[in-house]
């Protein structure tokens, strides 16, 4: 009867090809896949891929535009140069300047008369929200009086009139100091000054607004005796401008 001794290393050498078989079917098999889930998965790919491109050509065309909006914007400046407004100050009435004490405290009643000049050719200026106010020496004493917003065509010339009062403004203990050497020589001077904004126009091109301040002299006779009408300016004069 044959052995059977063989046997044992029969099966161990069985079990050793059948596992080397299975690991070389493993690595050997092939992953399907649906078309659709590829397409969709290239789709993805090439979508990561451009989006980079796409933020940068994005950026490219805003940074374009906005260069070339400036250009034109500074263009238009260096071929029209606008020139600020003019102002000057052609009367000031003094009709109330009273001063009580403890504390300190004013009460005034005042009417100014301005004129704005447009000096450009071809440039209108928009004004937006002038606040006209008289000042002492420093020293706020009305109110300020808000201008209806206007529109000032090439060259052209507005007369600007506020009617300005002050009720009970503090103001520094040494006021009525000032007031008095003020009428010890004669002469009293007070400002008066707008501040507001301003925008130029070009055509159907309006710019932004830039603030301008204005600033005007005015100086009244202020002698010891005691007035009978209101105290006005001796003349018209001109005020500084800045923007």
């Amino acid at each position: 009867m044959p052995s059977l001794s063989f046997l044992p290393s029969f099966l161990i050498l069985q079990s050793h090809l059948s596992l080397s078989l299975s690991l070389q079917l493993q690595m050997t098999q092939i992953d399907i896949r649906s078309p659709k889930h590829c397409a969709e998965k290239q789709a993805r790919f090439y979508e990561n891929l451009d989006k980079p491109k796409l933020y940068k050509k994005l950026f490219f065309a805003l940074s374009t535009l906005f260069t070339t909006l400036l250009s034109f914007i500074f263009l238009i400046y260096l071929l029209l140069h606008p020139t600020k407004p003019r102002f000057s100050l052609q009367q000031a009435q003094i009709y109330q300047l009273n001063l009580s004490t403890n504390p300190q405290l004013i009460n005034s009643s005042l009417q100014v008369t301005l004129v704005s000049t447009n000096p450009n050719t071809k440039v209108g200026i928009y004004y937006d929200g002038l606040r006209v106010y008289v000042a002492y020496k420093g020293q706020q004493i009305t109110l300020d009086y808000p201008l209806p917003p206007f529109y000032q065509g090439h060259q052209d010339t507005n007369l600007l009139t506020a009617s300005l009062v002050g009720t009970s403004i503090p103001v520094a203990p040494s006021f009525g100091y000032e007031v008095g050497r003020d009428q010890s020589s004669g002469k009293l001077t007070i400002s008066v000054k707008a501040n507001g904004r301003i925008r130029w126009k070009v055509g159907t091109w309006v710019s932004w607004n830039y603030p301008i301040n204005v600033n005007c002299i005015a100086v009244m006779d202020f002698g010891p005796a005691i007035p009978t009408g209101p105290l006005s300016s001796q003349q018209g004069s001109q005020c500084s401008t800045s923007l």
